[in-house]
């Protein structure tokens, strides 16, 4: 518990000296508004005494001043509230950036097991309460300590008979609140749970938008984000009918304790133990008595929403990465290229059967291997396994004779390049799409690697050329211009070791032959790893693997596999592509 008071107070330390000063304005605004109900004691006592016509200099004077210190007070409140929300936004600025920066290290299995929408709802309604923990939480409790305190301080002086009978409803009331705001904070939980299915609902549905279409399946999208979405309803119903019965219960309260004062308070007038002017400082302040209460409501409900926010954040942050540097890691000189595989196994789950078994290989250099075998059998896998995407659950895997364990994660993956098959761009120009594999590199070293990925002539036939926005994931370019730019991306960067999972699938039959030119002279002294399906991508390699069951289960040239009459041969079809 003291660990967690502790991360969560640790996000106020940059703002330390503002954050005080906000708590000391709204301490000096709350202690300002606790005199205007004695300057009213003040202005009733002064007419009762000296009568309308001798008390009206001193209600001038006694105005003044109680309009001085309304100016003063605003300007407090003004601050307070303006600087006090800043820090808030700030503080949440500075979770946000530590989520987010912790999300990006996570590996591959992370994000297969997280929905987009999920993370993004952490990432933005979650903080958004958190923020306004962070500024109203220690706020408000030092506002209403400092009202409450003050006012029974001033009505115990002014009455303390009176003052017990007031403080006497006070328990009740609290007890009232808390129990009633348990069933607030069990509605506000589900809530959160079911805004997180909403989104990703939504999320899911938009992203995959072209395969609903096509598929005419826009009423089951309709239906699925219906049963989210009613679900949703049913938690905000749930929240509003507790929040009606607390705020209604705290109501029926106030109005209690203000009755009780005007009854009492009356009958000792007649009895001559309290003035008239006593009477009315005693109503008045019983905002300030019950408002803490009031406010206790507004505070669980604040903390509810804020911890379960911050609770969620910690759970992302506690979440290791999997795959991340050795103490000690570091870079070689120069990455030669050369991998070699020692008994490595693989699976994705712990319940589910390995993808790779016991696999061994050695790799050298400059050589080109192409991956070949039926859907599922691991090809992908394996060239995940190089750049540590995954890590290999057992055994181990060498480049140029040390351990990638060994190695810093950012250097490994640096030295890799990788071209997928589902090609994906950011939103942005070409330019900054290219960029993206080299960002320090010149416009003309841009242009270059577009003219290697044989990209360059579409790239000027748009309206902006290298400056045209390609729009989201790059939904204005055909399927083979995107896949040219992710090819010229990694033209850019020029790696010493190439993964290309099928990085023509997308490509018509002239355009992939002009871009197998280029790929060969990209591969030229280059370690490269092919996935293809196509003989004309394959049959440069100097040697092909057949994986089957997990295993390398054929290895040899196109020519020597056809020969043996095997898998590759039987998984070769009539049409020069491997089926």
């Amino acid at each position: 518990m003291f660990s967690y008071f502790k991360k969560f107070v640790s996000y106020y330390r940059p703002y330390g000296a503002s954050f005080l000063a906000v708590l000391a304005v709204s301490v000096a605004a709350s202690c300002i508004a606790l005199t205007y109900p004695l300057f009213t004691r003040y202005i009733t006592d002064t007419l009762l005494a000296e009568g309308a016509a001798g008390a009206a200099g001193k209600i001038l004077l006694t105005g003044a001043l109680m309009l001085l210190l309304l100016f003063i007070q605003i300007a407090c409140d003004y601050w307070q509230d303006y600087r006090g929300h800043a820090i808030g936004a700030q503080i949440e600025c500075d979770v946000r950036r530590e989520l987010f920066c912790h999300v990006q290290k996570m590996p591959f299995s992370f994000f297969d097991s997280h929905r987009v929408g999920e993370l993004l709802t952490r990432l933005t309604d979650d903080l958004l309460w958190l923020a306004e923990l962070y500024h109203h939480g220690p706020e408000d409790i030092i506002i209403s300590l400092t009202r409450f305190i003050g006012a029974a301080v001033i009505l115990s002086l002014i009455n303390f008979r009176l003052t017990l009978l007031v403080c006497a409803f006070l328990p009740f009331m609290t007890v009232f609140v808390l129990l009633r705001g348990a069933r607030m904070r069990e509605a506000i939980r589900q809530s959160r749970e079911q805004i997180s299915a909403v989104n990703g609902q939504v999320e899911e549905t938009i992203s995959g938008i072209r395969v609903v279409q096509s598929f005419v399946r826009e009423s089951y999208e309709q239906e699925k984000f219906e049963r989210s979405n009613r679900g949703f309803l049913k938690s905000r119903k749930r929240i509003y009918r507790a929040e009606a019965g607390v705020y209604q219960g705290i109501e029926f309260f106030t109005r209690l304790i203000t009755i009780s004062v005007i009854v009492f308070g009356g009958l000792s007038m007649l009895r001559g133990r309290m003035g008239l002017s006593d009477l009315l400082s005693f109503v008045l302040y019983i905002g300030y008595l019950t408002e803490p209460v009031k406010k206790l409501m507004n505070t669980i409900e604040l903390y509810q929403r804020g911890l379960a926010g911050f609770d969620r954040f910690l759970e992302l942050m506690h979440l290791q990465p999997e795959i991340a540097d050795l103490p000690g890691a570091q870079e070689p000189e120069k990455v030669q290229g050369g991998f070699e595989l020692k008994n490595v196994s693989f699976c994705y789950r712990q319940d589910q059967q390995p993808v790779l078994r016991d696999l061994s290989l050695q790799v050298k250099a400059g050589e080109t291997v192409a991956l070949v075998g039926q859907s599922g059998v691991g090809k992908t896998t394996f060239c995940s396994l190089l750049p540590r995407f995954y890590e290999a659950g057992s055994g181990s895997i060498l480049l140029d004779g040390r351990d990638i364990r060994t190695l810093p994660l950012e250097f490994l993956r640096e030295n890799i390049g990788v071209v997928q098959q589902d090609t994906y761009l950011f939103s942005g120009t070409v330019m900054e799409n290219i960029r993206y594999g080299r960002p320090q590199a010149s416009e003309e070293e841009v242009m270059q690697a577009a003219e290697n990925a044989f990209a360059d002539g579409f790239i000027r036939a748009l309206p902006d050329g290298y400056q045209t926005d390609i729009g989201p994931h790059g939904v204005r370019l055909s399927g083979g211009q995107r896949q040219r730019l992710a090819i010229a991306r990694v033209f850019l960067k020029n790696p010493p070791v190439l993964i290309l999972d099928e990085a023509t699938s997308a490509l018509d039959s002239e355009s992939e032959a002009e871009i197998q030119r280029s790929l060969h002279a990209l591969c030229r002294g280059r370690t490269t790893f092919v996935i293809a399906h196509r003989l004309s991508t394959i049959r440069s390699a100097g040697r092909i693997l057949v994986l089957s069951e997990g295993k390398i289960a054929e290895e040899g040239t196109h020519e020597q596999l056809m020969d043996k009459g095997g898998i590759y041969a039987g998984l070769y079809g009539a049409f020069g592509e491997l089926v």
